[in-house]
This record gives structure tokens, C-alpha cells and sequence, in this order.
């Protein structure tokens, strides 16, 4: 969350700074490819986190059949 707000932060500091020119087209790039890669990174931990549980509900499966 705090990356996302410093991105935040420094892109709308540099759309004050320079203004509507080219050079935002870049700025702008950065920060969506930015917000890409949090959204990727929410989008891994949930993943990992389902998998985690299914891998938990599989041992316990197989620990109640070994005894």
C-alpha cells in the first residue's frame, strides 16, 4: 500500500511539474506499469494463500487416513 501512494505522490508531482507534454505520456507508463505490478503481487499472495490452504486440508486428508 505505501508503494502504491508513494507512486501516487510522485506522479501527480510530476504531472504539476511538467505539466501536459510528452514527457507524461512516459510518467504515465510508469505509473500504470506500477500499479500492474501491485496488482500482480495482491493477485500472487491470494494465490499462494489458496494453495496453502488446500495443501493443509490435503495433509490433514492424509493424516487421518494413515491412522
Amino acid at each position: 500500500m505505501l508503494v502504491a501512494v508513494i507512486t501516487l505522490v510522485l506522479f501527480i508531482a510530476a504531472l504539476f511539474t511538467k505539466g501536459l507534454s510528452h514527457d507524461l505520456f512516459l510518467e504515465t507508463g510508469v505509473f500504470l506499469v506500477s500499479v500492474k505490478i501491485i496488482v500482480m503481487n495482491y493477485r500472487n499472495n491470494v494465490a499462494v494463500r489458496e494453495l496453502s490452504e488446500k495443501l493443509d486440508r490435503v495433509l490433514a486428508t492424509l493424516a487421518k487416513k494413515g491412522n
